[in-house]
């Protein structure tokens, strides 16, 4: 096995980037990549993060725990893929949510039930749940979208080394916010397994998510 350290904002690997300006603050995970095994970096087991069992609100209004989700809507996939992104984001959000969602749907049926796909917003603010809903509804109504107060978010995010930037004042008027774009892959034991950088192909997000779905 070939031991990689993977370094945010000081040379190896980009994991941040906001969705249209980039921030470079030094945020290092610590890793391992394995040929062959994930076409994304692997993290090492014994020093990843773990998957905060914090609850947040669904789009129906509900409070959803991440590794439990609902009374109502339990969840029984064993593999979560968790993004953290906004409805308003100028350019990249879209894109890899609509990626990783295509590439859930190219998987063979046994495997796809195995794999959930949490998205977080990083704009409680304008991001309600009927607002997340019809935003991702518009992607994929499989997606599973969060939302919650900033100061939850913002630990969460940061439990899991993704990085979110007060908003910035755009000349419209308006505002973005800059925040990490990895796709983070959790396994059945909710330790982070894989990490994937942005782009990432959709043939590459399938192959990785088949390979962790059968671990």
């Amino acid at each position: 096995m070939r031991r990689r350290d993977l370094l945010l904002g000081a040379g190896s690997l980009a994991l941040l980037a906001g969705c249209s300006q980039p921030d470079t603050r030094p945020i290092v995970i610590l890793g391992s990549s394995t040929p062959g095994r994930y076409k994304g970096a692997e993290l090492d087991p014994a020093r990843s993060y773990t998957l905060p069992d914090t609850a947040l609100t669904d789009v129906n209004g509900a409070p959803y725990k991440l590794v439990t989700g609902t009374a109502a809507s339990p969840v029984t996939a064993p593999v979560t893929l968790l993004f953290f992104g906004y409805s308003n984001c100028p350019d990249v959000c879209t894109g890899i949510i609509a990626d990783i969602a295509t590439a859930r749907n190219r998987m063979a049926a046994d495997l796809r039930d195995k794999v959930r796909i949490v998205v977080v917003t990083t704009d409680p603010a304008r991001d309600t749940p009927s607002v997340l809903k019809t935003y991702l509804d518009r992607i994929d109504p499989n997606l599973v979208g969060l939302t919650g107060d900033l100061a939850t978010i913002l630990t969460v995010a940061q439990s899991v080394g993704v990085p979110i930037e007060d908003a910035k004042k755009l000349p419209s008027g308006g505002y973005e916010v800059v925040h990490g774009t990895q796709v983070i892959g959790f396994g059945k034991d909710h330790r982070a397994a894989v990490v994937w950088t942005n782009p990432t192909t959709v043939g590459d997000f399938r192959t990785d998510f088949e390979t962790l779905a059968r671990s």
